[in-house]
């Protein structure tokens, strides 16, 4: 087995990320919260699954050991392989997956592509005690938590894949899970004024100036958070869960 991967990210596309090791380019599919960790020429380091099956050899990546754990328990669950187990872990963070499981949270787990009304009550009824206990450090449901971000060997979580903007990135996470583009695009529109204001309200209190990232006041007096400007910082993993929330509902 394959547990991790530490090497330089040597490209970055929104259905995997190829990671050099030693002179070996490895492709590892990701979930859209693991690869938003990733920024190619840096350094990083993926907890990995190696999924074996006739026709072919996939390595699956994750930001931690216990989203990989919980990625490889998810398929002793009947029905459940490598694809839908992925799916899930894009749509809850693993603390959150234990509390619906616990709470027996059926409509949340149906909010999964792929998973119906049936499949939920079966995962609840084969995974209840056996995911573990949550930490407790999230909030119930889909909280963020740190699932998904890749440790990096320098700059932190990134927040972009290349020149991607996050609504690129959601947008194709979106697609890779099976929704339509067009309503991808759609809960992207919705959950975009409340996921600007928070990246604005985190910046400002950081900063303790008040100031959000996108509207730092240019020296000529002009707003830079005008048309056209650049948006305040926008983590994937958390667009993506409240994107994947809106079309739960749907």
């Amino acid at each position: 087995m394959i547990a991790h991967l530490d090497g330089v990210v040597a490209t970055v596309a929104p259905e995997g990320a190829v990671i050099d090791v030693g002179g070996v380019g490895l492709l590892v599919q990701c979930s859209p919260g693991t690869l938003a960790g990733l920024r190619p020429g840096e350094r990083a380091k993926v907890s990995t699954s190696l999924v074996v099956r006739e026709d072919a050899l996939t390595l699956y990546g994750f930001g931690g050991d216990d989203e990989r754990n919980t990625f490889e328990l998810l398929q002793t669950a009947s029905g459940i392989g490598p694809r839908l187990a992925l799916a899930m872990l894009a749509t809850f963070s693993p603390d959150g997956l234990r509390r619906a499981v616990a709470a027996e949270d059926v409509t949340a787990l149906t909010s999964v592509p792929g998973i119906g009304r049936k499949g939920a009550q079966r995962i609840v009824l084969e995974l209840a005690g056996r995911l573990g206990s949550p930490s407790g450090s999230e909030e119930a449901g889909h909280g963020p938590g740190r699932a998904g971000a890749a440790t990096m060997g320098s700059g932190g979580l990134a927040g972009r894949l290349g020149t991607l903007t996050w609504r690129d990135q959601v947008r194709a996470g979106l697609v890779n899970l099976g929704w339509q583009a067009r309503d991808a695009d759609q809960a992207i529109a919705i959950v975009e004024p409340d996921l600007l204001a928070a990246g604005s309200t985190g910046l400002a209190g950081e900063n303790g100036a008040g100031v959000a990232a996108g509207a730092i006041p240019a020296e000529d007096g002009s707003d830079e958070s005008a048309p056209g400007r650049a948006d305040p910082d926008v983590d994937v993993a958390v667009a993506l869960r409240a994107a994947l929330r809106v079309l739960g509902r749907t």
